[in-house]
Protein backbone atom coordinates (compact mmCIF):
# COMPACT_ATOMS: atom_id res chain seq x y z
CA UNK A 1 0.00 0.00 0.00
CA UNK A 2 3.04 2.51 -0.01
CA UNK A 3 2.29 5.59 -1.66
CA UNK A 4 2.87 6.24 -5.38
CA UNK A 5 5.84 8.82 -6.26
CA UNK A 6 3.03 11.16 -7.76
CA UNK A 7 0.87 10.65 -4.28
CA UNK A 8 2.82 10.91 -1.40
CA UNK A 9 1.60 8.93 1.30
CA UNK A 10 0.77 10.93 4.80
CA UNK A 11 -0.14 8.85 7.95
CA UNK A 12 -1.02 11.44 10.79
CA UNK A 13 -0.86 9.62 14.52
CA UNK A 14 -3.12 11.38 17.24
CA UNK A 15 -4.54 10.14 20.01
CA UNK A 16 -7.77 12.28 19.81
CA UNK A 17 -9.79 13.50 17.11
CA UNK A 18 -13.27 14.98 17.11
CA UNK A 19 -14.15 13.87 13.29
CA UNK A 20 -13.21 12.44 10.43
CA UNK A 21 -14.16 12.53 6.82
CA UNK A 22 -17.08 10.19 6.23
CA UNK A 23 -15.17 9.50 2.77
CA UNK A 24 -12.17 8.53 4.00
CA UNK A 25 -13.72 4.78 4.90
CA UNK A 26 -16.76 2.82 6.13
CA UNK A 27 -15.97 3.05 9.80
CA UNK A 28 -15.68 7.35 9.58
CA UNK A 29 -18.67 8.48 10.94
CA UNK A 30 -19.20 8.43 14.82
CA UNK A 31 -15.85 8.23 15.80
CA UNK A 32 -15.12 11.28 18.34
CA UNK A 33 -12.28 11.25 21.29
CA UNK A 34 -11.96 14.37 21.98
CA UNK A 35 -10.15 16.25 25.17
CA UNK A 36 -9.29 19.55 24.18
CA UNK A 37 -8.03 21.29 21.17
CA UNK A 38 -5.58 18.27 19.49
CA UNK A 39 -8.84 16.79 18.52
CA UNK A 40 -10.05 19.69 16.67
CA UNK A 41 -6.84 20.15 14.76
CA UNK A 42 -5.64 16.28 13.73
CA UNK A 43 -9.51 16.68 12.45
CA UNK A 44 -9.82 20.19 10.61
CA UNK A 45 -6.01 19.09 9.13
CA UNK A 46 -7.40 15.22 8.36
CA UNK A 47 -10.07 16.71 6.83
CA UNK A 48 -8.44 19.60 4.60
CA UNK A 49 -5.86 17.43 3.36
CA UNK A 50 -8.12 14.78 2.22
CA UNK A 51 -10.60 17.39 0.84
CA UNK A 52 -7.41 18.86 -1.17
CA UNK A 53 -6.97 15.16 -2.25
CA UNK A 54 -3.50 13.71 -0.31
CA UNK A 55 -3.14 10.23 0.28
CA UNK A 56 -3.62 11.04 4.13
CA UNK A 57 -4.13 7.54 6.58
CA UNK A 58 -4.62 8.36 10.47
CA UNK A 59 -3.57 6.31 13.19
CA UNK A 60 -6.35 6.49 16.58
CA UNK A 61 -6.81 4.35 19.37
CA UNK A 62 -9.63 2.35 19.10
CA UNK A 63 -11.54 3.97 22.07
CA UNK A 64 -14.60 1.73 22.05
CA UNK A 65 -17.06 2.68 24.55
CA UNK A 66 -16.36 6.57 23.53
CA UNK A 67 -17.58 6.01 19.61
CA UNK A 68 -20.91 6.43 18.55
CA UNK A 69 -22.81 3.18 18.88
CA UNK A 70 -23.30 3.04 14.67
CA UNK A 71 -19.97 1.07 15.35
CA UNK A 72 -20.92 -1.43 17.29
CA UNK A 73 -21.19 -4.02 14.21
CA UNK A 74 -18.56 -3.20 12.78
CA UNK A 75 -16.16 -3.14 16.05
CA UNK A 76 -16.82 -6.56 16.94
CA UNK A 77 -14.83 -8.14 14.06
CA UNK A 78 -11.03 -8.85 13.47
CA UNK A 79 -9.67 -5.51 12.37
CA UNK A 80 -7.64 -7.76 10.23
CA UNK A 81 -10.57 -9.26 8.55
CA UNK A 82 -11.69 -5.54 8.34
CA UNK A 83 -8.64 -4.67 6.25
CA UNK A 84 -9.04 -7.02 3.55
CA UNK A 85 -12.09 -6.80 3.13
CA UNK A 86 -11.67 -3.05 2.64
CA UNK A 87 -8.07 -2.37 1.71
CA UNK A 88 -8.51 1.20 1.22
CA UNK A 89 -9.74 2.40 4.29
CA UNK A 90 -7.61 5.42 5.34
CA UNK A 91 -8.36 5.18 9.24
CA UNK A 92 -6.71 2.44 11.22
CA UNK A 93 -7.83 1.90 14.82
CA UNK A 94 -5.03 0.63 17.38
CA UNK A 95 -6.64 -2.80 18.67
CA UNK A 96 -6.10 -2.92 22.66
CA UNK A 97 -8.05 -3.44 26.14
CA UNK A 98 -5.55 -0.61 27.81
CA UNK A 99 -8.20 2.02 25.81
CA UNK A 100 -11.52 0.02 24.66
CA UNK A 101 -13.19 0.98 27.96
CA UNK A 102 -11.95 4.65 28.75
CA UNK A 103 -14.44 7.09 30.06
CA UNK A 104 -12.42 9.79 28.11
CA UNK A 105 -9.17 9.80 25.95
CA UNK A 106 -7.06 10.43 28.84
CA UNK A 107 -7.35 9.29 32.55
CA UNK A 108 -6.83 10.92 36.03
CA UNK A 109 -4.17 8.35 37.07
CA UNK A 110 -0.60 9.26 35.15
CA UNK A 111 0.76 5.44 35.17
CA UNK A 112 -2.75 4.32 33.34
CA UNK A 113 -2.09 7.48 30.94
CA UNK A 114 1.50 5.66 30.37
CA UNK A 115 0.16 2.21 29.52
CA UNK A 116 -2.67 3.62 26.99
CA UNK A 117 0.16 6.08 25.05
CA UNK A 118 2.13 2.50 25.26
CA UNK A 119 -0.35 0.10 23.95
CA UNK A 120 -0.97 2.87 21.31
CA UNK A 121 2.52 3.44 19.89
CA UNK A 122 2.49 -0.43 20.09
CA UNK A 123 0.46 -1.07 17.89
CA UNK A 124 1.49 2.10 15.30
CA UNK A 125 4.56 0.41 15.29
CA UNK A 126 4.13 -3.53 14.94
CA UNK A 127 0.86 -3.29 12.62
CA UNK A 128 0.07 -0.13 11.15
CA UNK A 129 2.86 1.28 10.18
CA UNK A 130 4.19 -1.97 7.75
CA UNK A 131 0.54 -2.07 6.65
CA UNK A 132 0.22 1.87 5.65
CA UNK A 133 3.83 2.01 4.96
CA UNK A 134 3.72 5.47 4.96
CA UNK A 135 5.88 8.19 3.05
CA UNK A 136 5.92 10.38 5.76
CA UNK A 137 4.78 10.46 9.16
CA UNK A 138 3.18 13.29 11.39
CA UNK A 139 3.10 12.47 15.01
CA UNK A 140 1.59 14.73 17.92
CA UNK A 141 2.60 15.29 21.53
CA UNK A 142 4.26 12.97 24.05
CA UNK A 143 1.59 9.85 23.31
CA UNK A 144 3.39 9.55 20.14
CA UNK A 145 6.80 10.59 21.15
CA UNK A 146 8.59 6.96 20.58
CA UNK A 147 7.48 6.16 17.25
CA UNK A 148 9.41 9.58 15.56
CA UNK A 149 12.72 7.63 16.79
CA UNK A 150 11.13 4.11 14.56
CA UNK A 151 10.83 6.27 11.44
CA UNK A 152 14.44 7.99 11.78
CA UNK A 153 15.58 3.94 11.89
CA UNK A 154 13.16 3.57 9.02
CA UNK A 155 14.08 6.37 6.82
CA UNK A 156 10.52 7.77 6.90
CA UNK A 157 10.63 11.29 7.44
CA UNK A 158 8.70 12.20 10.43
CA UNK A 159 7.20 15.12 11.50
CA UNK A 160 6.54 16.04 15.36
CA UNK A 161 3.63 18.74 16.86
CA UNK A 162 3.74 19.82 19.94
CA UNK A 163 0.58 21.11 21.08
CA UNK A 164 1.68 21.70 24.99
CA UNK A 165 4.62 20.61 26.66
CA UNK A 166 3.44 17.82 28.99
CA UNK A 167 5.71 14.98 28.72
CA UNK A 168 6.11 11.32 30.87
CA UNK A 169 9.15 9.15 31.32
CA UNK A 170 9.20 5.31 31.27
CA UNK A 171 12.27 2.88 30.99
CA UNK A 172 13.40 0.89 27.71
CA UNK A 173 12.68 -1.96 29.87
CA UNK A 174 8.67 -0.80 30.45
CA UNK A 175 8.24 0.15 26.96
CA UNK A 176 9.55 -3.20 25.84
CA UNK A 177 7.34 -5.01 28.70
CA UNK A 178 4.45 -3.48 26.51
CA UNK A 179 5.49 -5.40 23.39
CA UNK A 180 7.77 -2.84 21.71
CA UNK A 181 11.13 -3.50 20.57
CA UNK A 182 12.84 -0.76 21.89
CA UNK A 183 16.50 -2.45 21.02
CA UNK A 184 15.80 -1.71 17.47
CA UNK A 185 15.72 2.41 18.06
CA UNK A 186 16.80 2.88 21.36
CA UNK A 187 19.65 5.07 20.30
CA UNK A 188 17.21 7.35 18.57
CA UNK A 189 15.33 8.48 21.83
CA UNK A 190 16.54 10.70 24.66
CA UNK A 191 17.14 9.82 27.92
CA UNK A 192 17.81 12.01 31.26
CA UNK A 193 21.32 10.83 31.08
CA UNK A 194 23.96 10.12 28.43
CA UNK A 195 23.25 6.41 26.90
CA UNK A 196 26.35 4.70 26.00
CA UNK A 197 25.10 1.21 25.78
CA UNK A 198 22.19 -0.18 25.79
CA UNK A 199 22.28 -3.35 28.64
CA UNK A 200 23.33 -0.24 30.67
CA UNK A 201 20.89 2.18 29.64
CA UNK A 202 17.73 -0.52 29.73
CA UNK A 203 16.49 -0.63 33.47
CA UNK A 204 17.86 2.49 35.11
CA UNK A 205 17.93 5.71 32.59
CA UNK A 206 14.17 6.79 31.69
CA UNK A 207 12.97 8.23 28.21
CA UNK A 208 11.86 11.40 27.91
CA UNK A 209 8.72 10.91 25.56
CA UNK A 210 8.22 14.62 24.57
CA UNK A 211 12.14 15.25 24.32
CA UNK A 212 12.43 12.30 22.55
CA UNK A 213 9.62 13.01 19.61
CA UNK A 214 11.65 16.38 18.90
CA UNK A 215 15.04 14.48 18.95
CA UNK A 216 14.43 12.08 16.75
CA UNK A 217 11.42 13.69 14.33
CA UNK A 218 12.89 15.35 11.06
CA UNK A 219 10.81 18.33 11.88
CA UNK A 220 9.15 19.16 14.33
CA UNK A 221 6.61 22.54 14.57
CA UNK A 222 4.78 24.24 17.45
CA UNK A 223 1.38 25.32 17.37
CA UNK A 224 2.12 28.99 17.02
CA UNK A 225 5.74 30.69 15.96
CA UNK A 226 6.17 32.96 18.88
CA UNK A 227 5.44 29.61 21.24
CA UNK A 228 8.30 28.05 19.09
CA UNK A 229 10.91 30.62 19.93
CA UNK A 230 9.84 30.97 23.54
CA UNK A 231 10.77 27.34 24.18
CA UNK A 232 13.50 27.66 22.52
CA UNK A 233 15.20 30.48 24.20
CA UNK A 234 13.39 29.04 27.60
CA UNK A 235 11.49 32.66 28.10
CA UNK A 236 9.36 30.37 30.68
CA UNK A 237 10.92 28.82 33.64
CA UNK A 238 8.70 25.91 33.61
CA UNK A 239 10.00 24.49 30.29
CA UNK A 240 12.67 21.43 30.98
CA UNK A 241 16.10 22.32 29.81
CA UNK A 242 16.46 18.67 28.13
CA UNK A 243 13.39 20.59 26.17
CA UNK A 244 14.68 23.85 24.92
CA UNK A 245 18.01 22.64 23.42
CA UNK A 246 16.15 19.99 21.70
CA UNK A 247 13.96 22.22 20.29
CA UNK A 248 16.68 24.84 19.92
CA UNK A 249 18.84 22.53 17.83
CA UNK A 250 15.84 22.32 15.48
CA UNK A 251 15.17 25.62 15.20
CA UNK A 252 18.74 26.85 14.58
CA UNK A 253 18.81 23.54 12.01
CA UNK A 254 16.08 25.12 10.40
CA UNK A 255 13.96 21.63 11.23
CA UNK A 256 11.34 24.05 12.94
CA UNK A 257 8.59 25.78 12.40
CA UNK A 258 5.22 27.69 14.64
CA UNK A 259 1.77 26.89 12.51
CA UNK A 260 -0.98 28.63 14.32
CA UNK A 261 -4.14 26.43 14.59
CA UNK A 262 -7.72 27.78 13.76
CA UNK A 263 -10.55 27.60 15.28
CA UNK A 264 -13.41 24.83 13.87
CA UNK A 265 -15.35 26.17 10.58
CA UNK A 266 -18.73 25.92 13.09
CA UNK A 267 -17.71 28.95 14.50
CA UNK A 268 -19.58 31.55 12.89
CA UNK A 269 -22.33 33.70 13.74
CA UNK A 270 -24.13 33.69 10.58
CA UNK A 271 -25.18 29.88 11.22
CA UNK A 272 -24.55 29.12 14.63
CA UNK A 273 -27.59 27.83 15.96
CA UNK A 274 -26.36 28.54 19.72
CA UNK A 275 -26.90 32.57 18.66
CA UNK A 276 -29.64 33.97 19.56
CA UNK A 277 -29.88 36.44 16.24
CA UNK A 278 -27.35 35.23 13.58
CA UNK A 279 -25.09 37.77 11.90
CA UNK A 280 -22.35 38.77 9.59
CA UNK A 281 -20.39 41.85 9.50
CA UNK A 282 -22.99 43.68 7.60
CA UNK A 283 -25.66 43.89 10.82
CA UNK A 284 -23.52 42.86 13.72
CA UNK A 285 -24.34 45.93 16.04
CA UNK A 286 -28.30 45.35 16.24
CA UNK A 287 -27.21 41.44 16.44
CA UNK A 288 -24.90 41.55 19.55
CA UNK A 289 -27.18 43.60 21.22
CA UNK A 290 -30.36 41.08 20.72
CA UNK A 291 -27.81 38.58 21.74
CA UNK A 292 -26.26 40.42 24.79
CA UNK A 293 -29.77 40.91 26.33
CA UNK A 294 -30.56 37.20 25.86
CA UNK A 295 -27.37 36.80 27.59
CA UNK A 296 -27.96 39.23 30.52
CA UNK A 297 -31.12 37.69 31.06
CA UNK A 298 -30.03 34.30 30.98
CA UNK A 299 -27.11 34.89 33.50
CA UNK A 300 -28.95 37.33 35.82
CA UNK A 301 -27.04 40.26 34.95
CA UNK A 302 -28.67 43.71 34.61
CA UNK A 303 -30.16 44.02 30.87
CA UNK A 304 -28.76 46.82 29.33
CA UNK A 305 -27.40 46.63 25.81
CA UNK A 306 -25.49 49.55 25.82
CA UNK A 307 -22.95 48.15 28.83
CA UNK A 308 -19.82 46.42 27.76
CA UNK A 309 -19.47 42.43 28.72
CA UNK A 310 -16.42 41.36 28.96
CA UNK A 311 -16.61 37.14 28.46
CA UNK A 312 -14.17 34.46 30.21
CA UNK A 313 -14.02 31.74 27.50
CA UNK A 314 -11.24 29.73 29.59
CA UNK A 315 -10.66 27.08 31.84
CA UNK A 316 -9.90 28.48 35.31
CA UNK A 317 -6.14 27.24 35.43
CA UNK A 318 -4.11 29.93 37.58
CA UNK A 319 -0.68 28.34 36.57
CA UNK A 320 -1.15 29.35 32.69
CA UNK A 321 -4.62 31.45 32.40
CA UNK A 322 -3.90 34.42 34.62
CA UNK A 323 -7.08 33.78 36.49
CA UNK A 324 -5.34 35.72 39.40
CA UNK A 325 -4.70 38.73 37.82
CA UNK A 326 -7.88 39.55 37.09
CA UNK A 327 -9.27 38.34 40.41
CA UNK A 328 -7.04 41.17 42.06
CA UNK A 329 -8.51 43.97 39.91
CA UNK A 330 -11.89 42.71 39.24
CA UNK A 331 -14.30 44.38 41.94
CA UNK A 332 -11.84 47.55 41.60
CA UNK A 333 -12.69 46.84 37.40
CA UNK A 334 -16.30 46.84 37.62
CA UNK A 335 -16.55 49.76 40.56
CA UNK A 336 -14.38 52.31 38.32
CA UNK A 337 -16.99 51.48 35.27
CA UNK A 338 -20.32 51.45 37.08
CA UNK A 339 -21.77 54.39 35.55
CA UNK A 340 -21.22 52.30 32.11
CA UNK A 341 -22.34 49.23 33.98
CA UNK A 342 -19.73 46.96 33.08
CA UNK A 343 -20.18 43.37 33.29
CA UNK A 344 -18.24 40.65 33.70
CA UNK A 345 -19.33 36.79 32.32
CA UNK A 346 -17.33 33.38 32.98
CA UNK A 347 -18.40 30.33 31.18
CA UNK A 348 -15.42 28.18 32.55
CA UNK A 349 -14.43 25.01 34.96
CA UNK A 350 -11.05 24.89 37.16
CA UNK A 351 -9.52 25.53 40.35
CA UNK A 352 -10.51 29.23 40.51
CA UNK A 353 -13.62 28.95 40.19
CA UNK A 354 -14.53 28.95 43.57
CA UNK A 355 -12.52 31.71 44.43
CA UNK A 356 -14.35 34.23 41.59
CA UNK A 357 -17.73 32.81 43.02
CA UNK A 358 -16.56 34.32 46.54
CA UNK A 359 -15.70 37.19 45.21
CA UNK A 360 -19.03 38.29 43.72
CA UNK A 361 -20.38 36.93 46.87
CA UNK A 362 -18.67 38.87 49.27
CA UNK A 363 -19.05 42.26 47.13
CA UNK A 364 -22.57 41.37 46.18
CA UNK A 365 -22.35 42.10 42.41
CA UNK A 366 -23.89 38.97 41.36
CA UNK A 367 -25.53 41.63 38.91
CA UNK A 368 -22.62 42.69 37.13
CA UNK A 369 -20.70 39.30 37.44
CA UNK A 370 -21.80 36.02 36.48
CA UNK A 371 -19.75 32.62 36.99
CA UNK A 372 -21.13 29.70 34.95
CA UNK A 373 -19.79 26.44 34.32
CA UNK A 374 -18.78 25.48 31.24
CA UNK A 375 -21.40 24.41 28.45
CA UNK A 376 -21.02 24.97 24.86
CA UNK A 377 -24.30 26.38 24.20
CA UNK A 378 -23.80 29.33 26.56
CA UNK A 379 -19.97 29.98 25.51
CA UNK A 380 -21.30 30.33 22.38
CA UNK A 381 -24.05 33.06 23.06
CA UNK A 382 -21.09 34.77 25.54
CA UNK A 383 -19.11 35.21 21.84
CA UNK A 384 -21.94 36.50 20.55
CA UNK A 385 -23.09 38.54 23.39
CA UNK A 386 -19.79 39.84 24.51
CA UNK A 387 -17.81 42.74 23.72
CA UNK A 388 -14.38 41.31 24.51
CA UNK A 389 -12.55 38.49 25.46
CA UNK A 390 -10.30 38.37 28.36
CA UNK A 391 -7.27 36.36 27.32
CA UNK A 392 -4.18 37.31 30.52
CA UNK A 393 -2.36 34.42 29.79
CA UNK A 394 1.02 33.85 31.30
CA UNK A 395 1.93 31.17 28.40
CA UNK A 396 -0.15 30.13 25.72
CA UNK A 397 0.97 27.36 23.17
CA UNK A 398 -2.06 28.91 20.72
CA UNK A 399 -4.90 29.43 21.80
CA UNK A 400 -7.99 29.70 20.28
CA UNK A 401 -10.48 32.22 21.92
CA UNK A 402 -9.00 34.82 20.79
CA UNK A 403 -9.49 33.97 17.44
CA UNK A 404 -13.41 32.91 17.61
CA UNK A 405 -14.38 35.72 19.60
CA UNK A 406 -13.26 38.71 16.72
CA UNK A 407 -14.88 36.19 14.30
CA UNK A 408 -17.95 37.14 16.74
CA UNK A 409 -17.31 40.94 17.11
CA UNK A 410 -15.92 40.43 20.18
CA UNK A 411 -12.42 41.87 20.60
CA UNK A 412 -9.41 40.47 22.71
CA UNK A 413 -7.62 41.93 25.80
CA UNK A 414 -4.72 39.83 25.95
CA UNK A 415 -1.15 39.24 27.18
CA UNK A 416 1.72 39.65 25.04
CA UNK A 417 3.30 35.90 24.69
CA UNK A 418 3.12 32.73 22.59
CA UNK A 419 0.27 32.09 19.94
CA UNK A 420 -1.53 35.55 21.57
CA UNK A 421 1.41 37.56 20.65
CA UNK A 422 1.05 36.25 16.52
CA UNK A 423 -2.93 36.74 16.67
CA UNK A 424 -3.50 39.78 18.58
CA UNK A 425 -2.30 43.16 17.66
CA UNK A 426 -3.08 46.36 19.96
CA UNK A 427 -5.95 48.21 17.99
CA UNK A 428 -5.28 51.28 16.47
CA UNK A 429 -8.68 53.02 15.43
CA UNK A 430 -7.45 56.49 13.78
CA UNK A 431 -5.56 53.90 11.08
CA UNK A 432 -7.61 51.07 11.38
CA UNK A 433 -5.24 48.52 12.29
CA UNK A 434 -4.69 46.09 15.05
CA UNK A 435 -7.47 43.41 16.39
CA UNK A 436 -7.36 44.23 20.32
CA UNK A 437 -6.22 45.43 23.52
CA UNK A 438 -2.47 43.95 24.46
CA UNK A 439 -0.55 44.30 27.54
CA UNK A 440 2.94 43.33 27.34
CA UNK A 441 3.82 43.26 31.75
CA UNK A 442 1.90 39.65 33.36
CA UNK A 443 0.49 41.71 36.36
CA UNK A 444 -3.10 43.00 36.98
CA UNK A 445 -1.76 46.63 36.39
CA UNK A 446 -1.28 45.57 32.76
CA UNK A 447 -4.84 43.68 32.35
CA UNK A 448 -6.61 46.69 34.18
CA UNK A 449 -4.32 49.25 32.01
CA UNK A 450 -5.51 46.80 28.82
CA UNK A 451 -9.24 46.67 30.25
CA UNK A 452 -9.62 50.35 30.26
CA UNK A 453 -8.03 51.05 26.75
CA UNK A 454 -11.02 48.60 25.85
CA UNK A 455 -13.41 50.75 27.33
CA UNK A 456 -11.90 53.84 25.77
CA UNK A 457 -12.91 51.81 22.45
CA UNK A 458 -16.01 51.00 23.96
CA UNK A 459 -16.97 54.72 24.29
CA UNK A 460 -15.91 55.52 20.55
CA UNK A 461 -19.29 56.83 18.93
CA UNK A 462 -20.99 54.13 17.25
CA UNK A 463 -20.18 54.53 13.68
CA UNK A 464 -16.49 54.55 14.38
CA UNK A 465 -16.70 51.26 16.12
CA UNK A 466 -19.23 49.74 13.92
CA UNK A 467 -16.02 50.40 11.37
CA UNK A 468 -13.71 48.52 13.48
CA UNK A 469 -15.44 45.51 14.30
CA UNK A 470 -16.77 44.88 10.86
CA UNK A 471 -13.15 45.02 9.38
CA UNK A 472 -11.97 42.72 12.01
CA UNK A 473 -14.95 40.44 11.65
CA UNK A 474 -13.93 40.48 7.59
CA UNK A 475 -10.08 40.11 8.19
CA UNK A 476 -10.67 37.32 11.12
CA UNK A 477 -12.95 34.90 9.00
CA UNK A 478 -9.96 35.38 6.24
CA UNK A 479 -7.34 34.53 8.45
CA UNK A 480 -8.42 32.20 10.86
CA UNK A 481 -9.25 28.83 9.07
CA UNK A 482 -8.18 25.45 8.25
CA UNK A 483 -7.55 25.30 4.31
CA UNK A 484 -4.58 28.41 5.36
CA UNK A 485 -3.42 26.27 8.10
CA UNK A 486 -3.58 22.87 6.21
CA UNK A 487 -2.01 24.52 3.59
CA UNK A 488 1.46 25.37 5.53
CA UNK A 489 0.84 21.55 6.78
CA UNK A 490 1.23 20.93 3.42
CA UNK A 491 3.92 23.06 2.43
CA UNK A 492 6.18 21.55 5.22
CA UNK A 493 5.17 18.16 4.30
CA UNK A 494 6.74 19.48 0.73
CA UNK A 495 9.46 20.28 2.07
CA UNK A 496 10.40 17.09 3.88
CA UNK A 497 9.44 15.09 1.34
CA UNK A 498 11.43 17.36 -1.65
CA UNK A 499 8.40 16.96 -3.75
CA UNK A 500 4.50 17.57 -4.38
CA UNK A 501 1.93 16.05 -1.81
CA UNK A 502 -0.73 16.83 -4.33
CA UNK A 503 -0.82 16.10 -7.91
CA UNK A 504 -3.72 15.97 -10.03
CA UNK A 505 -6.79 14.79 -8.76
CA UNK A 506 -6.15 12.76 -5.55
CA UNK A 507 -8.32 10.61 -3.54
CA UNK A 508 -10.23 12.74 -1.73
CA UNK A 509 -11.02 14.97 -4.25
Amino acid sequence: MAGSAKNPRVLIVTPEVTYLPKEMGHIAVGLSAKAGGLADVSAALISALFDQGADVHVALPNYRKLFNAQLAPILTKELSIIRKKMPDDRIHLAEDRAFFYMQGVYSNYGEENIKIALAFQREVINNILPFVRPDLIHCNDWMTGLIPAVARKMGIPCLFTIHNIHTVKETLARIEDMGIDAAYFWEHLYYDNMAYDYERTRNENPVDFLTSGVFASHFVNTVSPTFLVEVAQRHHSFIKPSLQQELANKLYAECAAGILNAPDSSYDPSTDPSVFQQYTAENVMPAKRANKRLLQRTMGLIEDPRAPVFFWPSRLDSVQKGCQLLAEILHSVVARYRKEKLQVVFVADGEFKQHFENIVRIHGIEDRVAVWGFDERMARLAYAGSDFILMPSRFEPCGLPQMIGPLYGALSVAHDTGGLHDTVEHLDADRGTGNGFVFKHYDSQGLSWAMDQAMAFHKLPQAAKRAQIQRIMTQSAARFTHEVCARQYIDLYEKMLQRPLIVGQGQGA
